[in-house]
């Protein structure tokens, strides 16, 4: 496995692969994030990693200061895991004057999680379009836990024409539910046996809308109240159409239950699909 850091030398060590499966990531790696590199690896002969914690995806009161960075333990994962290039730049790298040229996602990225980081999508979809015109892949392997992010990026493929095939995988759980998160660890242990509630909540929210209650927004706001009289404070929970994550028009039957929701300063973010 290479590590590499600079634009430049990870061209010239790619011109020559006929295949690359990619995997973005933050780092502070975890089984989830393994499991991406697993599908990668399915998909091409030569698997990319990147490890970059992308400032423009973050506001100003976010965590991004904060944000774990555990390089030299995510590299022995990934060797382990079979990656053949890991690409760790540096922010210069990436933005080596200011960004003024960023990548408009549709107006859907400023709904759910949107709503409450405004500006995220936008620098999430600019990096990974960077991203992607420095790796070249073929595919892109992205985790469904963050389905509003796989959206938008499978929209900037589409309508760029960018020729990338993006794959969702489906989300890695902890033995009681939680989805796997680099954010998991900041949870203290009180708020770490409260976390998997979330994944709960979406589970009766579906369950709910599969027994025949159509009133979604009732739903919502009954989960939303719930889960705000034990403790947590919530930013959204909403049933979506899983094909425009716009609410659902009549007779839609390929849905998305999603939320999103703090337990004290950790904000954790969680979604089942069904079909009703």
């Amino acid at each position: 496995m290479e590590i590499i850091r600079t634009i430049a030398e990870l061209r010239a060590r790619l011109v020559s692969e006929t295949g690359i499966a990619f995997v973005p990531t933050m780092g502070n790696l975890h089984d989830g994030h393994l499991h991406l590199v697993k599908i990668a690896r399915e998909h091409a002969p030569c698997v990319v990693v990147s490890i970059f914690v992308n400032p423009l995806q973050f506001g100003a009161n976010e965590d991004l200061a904060s944000y774990p960075r555990t390089p030299e333990q995510d590299c022995a994962k990934l060797e382990t895991a079979g990656a053949d290039v890991v690409f760790m730049p540096s922010a210069e790298e990436i933005y080596p004057t200011p960004q003024q040229i960023t990548v408009a996602p549709p107006p859907v990225a400023d709904q759910l999680c949107g709503a409450s980081r405004p500006g995220h999508f936008r620098g999430v979809a600019t990096v990974v379009l960077k991203l992607f015109n420095v790796v070249r892949p073929t595919v892109a392997v992205f985790g469904k836990k963050d389905f509003q992010q796989l959206f938008i990026l499978r929209e900037m493929v589409r309508q760029l024409n960018l020729p990338i095939t993006l794959v969702g995988a489906e989300t890695m759980r902890e033995s009681d539910g939680l989805a796997m998160s680099s954010r998991n660890a900041y949870l203290n242990p009180a708020q770490r046996l409260e976390a998997p509630r979330l994944h709960r909540a979406l589970r009766q929210v579906v369950q709910a809308a599969q027994g025949g209650q159509h009133d979604f927004a009732a739903i919502e706001t009954q989960t939303a109240q719930y889960l705000t009289q034990l403790g947590w404070i919530v930013d959204y929970i909403a049933i979506r159409s899983a094909n425009t994550l716009l609410p659902p028009e009549p007779r839609e039957h390929e849905l998305i239950a999603l939320g999103a929701a703090r337990l004290g300063t950790t904000r954790l973010i969680d979604n089942i699909g069904f079909a009703l």
